[in-house]
């Protein structure tokens, strides 16, 4: 069975690299891309219903507009059934537990051997994860570290980490059993303590900063 990936990457240099890489292999091929996490949803849009619907989508976190762990989650909570790899320049602590956080299933640098981004691509492909071995330091420091103290209270961090799902008001009210009214005062309360403009703002800060 061929693995068809979507690969998001704004570089075109960079892209068509991973392109050629990638289409070597004889069970992987590059069937659709896109140079935003905005167009990335659109290609989505199509492909999915179509005959060669993307089994895993490969992302750059440094996306224009809309960045990879945005675009991550947001592909996560639309398209469940794609797996997604983040590809990165940087060896960073907080992106990697953000991009994790966000629903990646493998984090890959771009400055490592393109094997392992071929592993990667194959474990999330599987059902499993995969962490390039330079960054998963940072995933076992941060068990051994507690995270950073919340601002918020256990039902306020409870109510973020359904509105990190996708769920509504509504839906919230149901799954915590209280009212949608309680539900907009919590969810008030949250956009005022992480200084964001708006639920989704909330989420990626939240998950950016480690506190879902």
């Amino acid at each position: 069975m061929i693995t068809h990936v979507l690969l998001v990457e704004d570089h075109a240099f960079t892209r068509d690299g991973l392109r050629a890489a990638i289409n070597l292999e004889l069970d992987l091929r590059v069937t659709a891309e896109a140079r935003s996490g905005e167009e990335a949803l659109d290609v989505l849009a199509r492909t999915q219903t179509g005959p060669q619907p993307v089994h895993v989508a490969v992302l750059d976190i440094g996306l224009p507009g809309m960045d990879g762990i945005q675009t991550a989650a947001e592909i996560g909570r639309r398209y469940p059934q794609v797996r997604m790899v983040m590809l990165t320049a940087h060896d960073l602590r907080d992106e990697v537990l953000a991009a994790l956080a966000s629903g990646a299933h493998a984090y890959c640098l771009k400055s490592a051997d393109p094997d392992l981004l071929l592993l990667g691509i194959r474990a999330a492909a599987s059902g499993s994860a995969y962490l390039d071995p330079q960054i998963a330091h940072h995933v076992l420091g941060s068990i051994r570290t507690p995270h950073a103290t919340s601002p918020l209270t256990p039902r306020e961090t409870e109510v973020l980490r359904l509105i990190a799902d996708g769920q509504g008001n509504r839906d919230i009210a149901a799954s915590l059993g209280i009212s949608v009214s309680t539900v907009k005062l919590h969810v008030q309360e949250i956009l005022v303590k992480l200084h964001a403009a708006d639920r989704t703002q909330a989420a990626v800060q939240a998950l950016r900063q480690g506190l879902l």
